[in-house]
């Protein structure tokens, strides 16, 4: 059998990478389809693979500019090859869904999200990002344009999987369509608990305005609690200026310090609208409750007064009377633990090859009853 897999952009390593990473194990012999690709910001273990760029990969700056190539992208995704293929999987957060397909194969979207910046987020991106003149006019036009393609898009996908209820509740509100929730992978392994835990919260985040730490480093000025804040961003001068000396900048810091002071944090505290949000369950898999903004995607990985507690508004005065509420409250480490492996990478694996599997065979039986 032959297999694509098409990937919005390869120009970092994130979430969306290490789902692709996963699809290769599980079909280590796909060819992989993109718009962009920057092999310099990839995990060594993309090295051997092959990887197909659209035409957009000779325009200018394109490794570092794609996101102003954004209007190009279904044109890009709808230019490649794929005649020959009997299935192809199509990594989506934003354009790859949109890509052309034979009408003899079967196309499964892996759905991250429907673009944030175009349905629902559209005006919070555009007030976080501040475009130019030029950008603030003309982005309306293309937000219309690209929603008006992306439903007509989904149309061609054969069948959908999310990775949180909340994207398949998206999915359904903005393409009518109906999908299965399946967790993306989390390497729970990498993660162990600590004997012995400090008096400090922990936030682990890029520190850019839509994470909205500023309200988490409000509250503990106000409570006068120890915080560590790991990360950078270009919201970090802000955020410095406005924290007290009980809250701590530690910058970037490698997997395995994350992990060591994970493990020992009194809670990790995170206030963002995720699609699934894989934080949260690192700080599970080390036996730590989460402090959450209880929306998007942590209602499906946090459960309230088992492995965490929510705060539903995002303000500093929700989160605070969140931290004084779970200073009252006790956690089981092992039992966070164990529910944290719910969304290990070996769960996943095993939940995509059922699915593609399940949905081959009905693809084959509608295809031989036509």
């Amino acid at each position: 059998m032959k297999i694509a897999i098409a990937h919005d952009w390869l120009v970092s390593s994130g979430g969306a990478e290490k789902v692709l990473e996963s699809l290769l194990e599980i079909y280590p012999d796909a060819d992989v389809f993109t718009s962009v690709l920057d092999r310099e910001k990839l995990p060594k273990t993309f090295e051997k693979v092959e990887i197909k760029t659209s035409f957009i990969q000779k325009l200018p700056y394109a490794a570092k500019m794609y996101r102003s190539y954004l209007p190009l992208m279904p044109s890009a995704f709808k230019s490649f090859d794929r005649s020959g293929y009997d299935l192809v999987i199509s990594n989506s957060h934003a354009c790859a869904k949109g890509v052309s397909v034979p009408a003899s194969a079967c196309h499964i979207c892996y759905c991250l999200t429907p673009m944030r910046y175009i349905w629902d987020m559209y005006g919070e991106y555009m007030s976080i990002e501040k475009p130019n003149l030029l950008v603030k006019a003309a982005a309306p036009f293309v937000a219309a344009y690209l929603r008006r393609w992306d439903r007509e898009s989904s149309k061609k996908v054969d069948h959908f999987a999310a990775v949180s209820s909340f994207i398949a509740w998206r999915i359904k509100e903005y393409y009518g369509r109906e999908s299965t929730v399946i967790y993306p992978p989390v390497d729970t392994e990498g993660f162990k608990m600590a004997d012995d835990h400090g008096d400090y919260y922990l936030v682990v985040s890029r520190l850019v305005p839509q994470k909205r730490t500023d309200i988490i480093i409000s509250a503990f000025n106000s409570l006068k609690k120890p915080l560590k804040i790991i990360g950078t961003g270009r919201d970090e001068p802000r955020l410095k200026a406005m924290a007290k000396d009980n809250v701590e900048f530690l910058g970037f810091q490698s997997h395995e310090e994350i992990s060591e002071l994970m493990s020992r944090c009194k809670a990790l505290v995170f206030a963002s609208y995720e699609d699934f949000g894989i934080v949260p369950v690192e700080a599970q898999a080390c036996g730590r409750p989460v402090i959450a903004y209880g929306a998007g995607g942590t209602l499906d990985t946090v459960s309230t007064g088992e492995t965490g507690i929510f705060f539903y508004e995002q303000t500093p005065e929700s989160v605070r009377q969140a931290v004084l509420q779970f200073e009252k409250m006790s956690f089981d480490s092992g039992f966070i633990k164990n529910k944290a492996e719910r969304f290990s990478k070996r769960v996943f694996k095993d939940s995509i090859k059922k699915f593609v599997a399940e949905k081959l065979d009905e693809h084959g039986r509608n295809s031989r009853s036509a």
